[in-house]
């Protein structure tokens, strides 16, 4: 059975992100090895500095990748725009070698260059969305992507 991880920055804060959450893992739990991993965001002033950015990606790339398990999608800005059967390509490959797949949402800054560069950088789109409608949509993206696979009537 593949592992999936979706290694997060920060946690969600209203009930209704992470009861939607909640919702796509149990659709999750029998098609994979699913694991959520929320990791804490780096402590910033109001208006903090470049310098003090790039430290605080720095320090989250490091806890990041120390989560991370297969091939590494993170979700950037600048990676490559993925329908739904892309996103079911890209399980299925992972179900090859080496079976298991990350997907990595950073911090309202982004994510560090070398969590970038541990992997293909995906798009979900070129709009922006808060973070916590992000991790909802992957989750849910991850579970039509399998529905793909299944050849189920979810995807249509």
């Amino acid at each position: 059975m593949l592992a999936v991880k979706l290694v997060c920055v920060g946690k969600l804060k209203e009930a209704y992100w992470r009861d939607a959450v909640a919702e796509y893992e149990k659709r999750l739990r029998p098609l994979c090895k699913w694991e959520l991993i929320e990791l804490p965001e780096a402590r910033l002033p109001s208006a903090p500095s470049q310098a003090e950015i790039a430290a605080a990606l720095e320090k989250e790339g490091e806890q990041i990748l120390r989560h991370t398990a297969g091939t590494v999608y993170p979700l950037c800005i600048e990676g490559k725009p993925v329908d739904s059967p892309g996103v079911a390509k890209r399980l299925a490959g992972a179900m090859q070698s080496p079976g298991a797949v990350s997907f990595v949402i950073g911090s309202s800054f982004g994510l560090s260059p070398a969590v970038k560069r541990a992997g293909e950088g995906l798009s979900m789109s070129p709009m922006t969305f808060p973070h916590q409608l992000a991790r909802v949509m992957l989750c849910e993206q991850i579970y039509r992507g399998f529905q793909i696979l299944g050849n189920t009537s979810y995807h249509k």
